[in-house]
């Protein structure tokens, strides 16, 4: 294995992307769940139904975040980091994705009070998302960054989401979308900046492998909530 190339970039970086890259096709945007609803074939239960447990997920992404950055001892990358959890908790006077999840929520006909006390929520999502933040508060720092590189697919899942819902569920509010609207420029920023860590730091055979798994994991968690789903809420 060739270790250094000009700028100090190793030969086997590009052999560790391709590998991250090859999860793509486990990538939960294939679930068949989600092939249905960017067909346009959900009914609008269904679609509630998703929107109401997802948010489960979406309440514990800047959680999960926070357990990484108290275990990372970079500075400079806690600086960065940090983005994401203001990215979904939002600032005073910014909106961030967690309110632009219950207006999306909203806009579907689940009231806001419903989706915050989890009424809907099912017991296999929960058992998930829950498994999501054990993970990060448990593995090495870079491994949980690792886990959270499904970022390099989200782009596509969120364009094609975005266009299904315009054509194809137009009784929902336009301005309910906004969500999948900002997650198309904050999630190749936010993979970018998760990739750069784990070439820097998964630099033996043994922490590549790590990190392989780790986005294998969290591969597995989005599937099994989609199946959680899938099973409450059948066509």
């Amino acid at each position: 294995m060739t270790e250094t190339l000009t700028d100090g970039v190793r030969a086997a970086d590009g052999d560790l992307v391709d590998r991250l890259r090859s999860q793509a096709e486990r990538y939960h945007a294939a679930h068949p769940f989600h092939v249905r609803m960017n067909a346009g074939e959900l009914s609008p239960a269904q679609i509630r139904g998703w929107v109401a447990n997802r948010f489960c997920y979406q309440e514990a992404i800047p959680i999960k975040d926070a357990a990484i950055l108290s275990n990372c001892p970079d500075v400079a990358v806690r600086r960065r980091w940090i983005r994401r959890i203001t990215d979904h908790d939002g600032t005073d006077g910014q909106e961030g994705g967690i309110e632009a999840w219950l207006r999306l929520g909203e806009a579907c006909g689940v009231p806001r009070a419903e989706m915050l006390d989890h009424r809907h929520l099912v017991p296999a999502v929960r058992f998930a998302v829950d498994a999501y933040i054990t993970f990060a508060r448990t593995k090495p720092w870079t491994i949980a960054v690792a886990s959270s590189l499904t970022e390099l697919f989200a782009p596509d899942l969120m364009a094609t989401r975005l266009a299904a819902f315009e054509k194809y569920y137009t009784w929902i509010d336009p301005e309910g979308l906004t969500y999948f609207r900002n997650r198309l420029h904050q999630a190749p920023r936010d993979s970018e900046h998760a990739l750069e860590v784990v070439l820097e730091h998964c630099r033996t055979p043994e922490t590549e492998q790590q990190a392989y798994d780790a986005l294998a994991f969290k591969n597995d968690m989005l599937w099994a909530v989609m199946d959680g789903i899938d099973h409450a809420y059948p066509s």
